[in-house]
């Protein structure tokens, strides 16, 4: 089986690659490995940047169908000191540029613009392999295979597409997230609903963070962030929910009752995520037929930018396939050549020392410096 364009991950950057790609008549078959789109939960807020994930959206021609699923009023941030205390807020006042929306929602509506079979669900890739001649082949669980012209490795952090590009893995990068959900907020947990207020918000100090927002439904989702080593999160048994609460809450001792609130109320089981990036400037030599986007070809620490740079690739590479109809090469050649310098240049400058809790800068002081600085250079 032969196709134009072969799509390996139905997350957001290869939903957008395979609608740019659709927008401009050029096939495209995307094979994820979850059975169907409400497989697992999708994540929770993500914030939508006028300066690439909107371009993207626009280029999909999708920004209506976007503008409906924005909730107002979430672009809202305040900081806190450990104690409670709010050393910075600024309200929602629709200017931001940074709209709030739910990632399973945005998902939805990539799939909804595609044509019927265009995502082949429950294909999960066991390898992959060079052909010759710019092309190469995918085979699947199943023990199906398809071999194209082009395959795009939009399969994230532990893509098996990268290998035919790049011996580099995601390492570990000394922190991981706890995450909790309290549903009801504004009445089941009032005094956490007040905390976070209206849209997101964040306490921390070097080596521990609380950052939460307001989802749809009254939902606070919480991210709790500690710099430690994989064999101390090992060492917490998350299977006891009760205990593994209880020994992260433990590491925020002495905190705002109403911030700590956000670890012991949750509604869910505390889930832990490890987080790993690849090196910063990640890229390779080109090899025809086959390139990266998103996460498979910048992971980094989350930083706001990820789904950003995830779409803005695949609008990217969609425009650059579509002007170069009859040469692959020179298309994935000039998005490449952007793609590098682009992911770069986001990772250097929001992976800042004030978002990495294990510097002794991260402090809310700081924070509330580098959120300065960043709208004065807007």
């Amino acid at each position: 089986m032969t196709t134009d364009v072969t799509i390996i991950g139905a997350g957001l950057g290869g939903l957008t690659l395979a609608r740019v790609l659709h927008v401009h008549g050029i096939p495209a078959t995307v094979y994820e490995a979850e059975p169907s789109p409400a497989a697992r939960s999708q994540g929770g807020m993500l914030d939508i940047h006028d300066y690439n994930g909107q371009l993207a959206l626009e280029t999909a021609d999708l920004m209506d169908e976007f503008r409906g699923l924005i909730l107002e009023g979430r672009q809202a941030m305040r900081v806190l000191d450990p104690d409670g205390t709010v050393l910075f807020e600024k309200d929602d006042d629709g200017t931001g540029g940074r709209p709030e929306v739910q990632r399973g929602e945005l998902r939805q509506i990539l799939l909804d613009s595609l044509p019927a079979g265009t995502v082949r669900w429950g294909h999960k890739v066991r390898s992959t392999r060079t052909l010759g001649e710019g092309r190469h082949e995918v085979s699947f669980a199943d023990g199906t295979t398809v071999a194209t012209n082009l395959l795009v490795g939009a399969d994230g952090a532990w893509s098996r597409v990268r290998p035919l590009l790049s011996a580099a893995a995601p390492e570990y990068t000394g922190k991981s997230v706890v995450e909790t959900y309290l549903f009801d907020a504004d009445t089941r947990h009032p005094a956490a609903a007040k905390t976070v207020g209206g849209g997101s918000m964040i306490a921390l100090t070097p080596g521990r963070e609380i950052f939460a927002h307001r989802e749809r439904g009254d939902t606070l989702h919480a991210y709790v962030g500690l710099s430690e080593p994989q064999d101390w999160f090992a060492a917490i048994d998350f299977a006891d929910a009760a205990a593994a609460t209880a020994r992260i809450a433990q590491e925020f001792d002495g905190w705002a009752p109403e911030l700590t609130a956000l670890i012991t109320d949750g509604d869910t089981a505390p889930v832990l995520r490890p987080l790993y990036a690849l090196p910063t400037g990640h890229r390779w030599d080109r090899v025809p037929g086959v390139t990266l986007l998103g996460d498979a070809a910048h992971l980094s620490a989350p930083n706001g930018e990820g789904a950003n740079l995830a779409m803005l690739d695949g609008a990217e590479l969609g425009k650059a396939l579509a002007t170069h109809r009859h040469d692959i090469e020179a298309a994935v050649t000039e998005y490449e050549q952007a793609m590098f310098p682009r992911s770069n240049e986001a990772a250097i400058f929001e992976g800042a020392e004030a978002h990495g809790t294990d510097s002794d800068n991260n402090t809310a002081h700081d924070l509330i410096a580098a959120f300065t600085r960043h709208e004065r250079s807007q």
